[in-house]
């Protein structure tokens, strides 16, 4: 199977051996999206909402860069430090994602990259 790599600079590069997604046919598997800044490299200011923007923004960018988009979402995995912050995530997550949600899970973690609250990864079908 052929598969592409995908790259954008309007996401943080990334921080390892791995790439901010992959398309294999019509699928799209996205990396962890963190809430780091593209330009500065650094984690956003603020608690688990404003982290959960920058992620979801983060993410949005490497599914358009694919050729997608977050309607294109039909699953999604949450990674987060705290269970209690469930609800706030769920605020900033449905004004992404509208209309028919796709599948996700969501799970609290020990720890996250660069100690952020929350990352999130995605795959796509286009």
């Amino acid at each position: 199977m052929n598969f592409e790599i995908i790259s954008t600079d309007k996401a943080p590069a990334a921080i390892g051996p791995y790439s901010q997604a992959v398309r294999a046919g019509n699928v799209i598997y996205t990396s962890g999206s963190i809430p780091v800044e593209p330009s500065t490299g650094e984690v956003v200011a603020g608690g688990v909402a404003e982290q959960a923007e920058q992620a979801l923004k983060n993410m949005k960018e490497v599914l358009i860069s694919a050729g997608a988009s977050l309607d294109s979402v039909v699953k999604t995995t949450v990674f987060i430090k705290n269970m209690n912050d469930f609800a706030s995530i769920n605020e900033v997550y449905k004004k992404y994602f509208t209309g028919s949600f796709p599948a996700r899970s969501c799970v609290e973690v020990a720890r996250l990259p660069k100690d952020v609250l929350i990352e999130i990864e995605c795959i796509a079908v286009i």
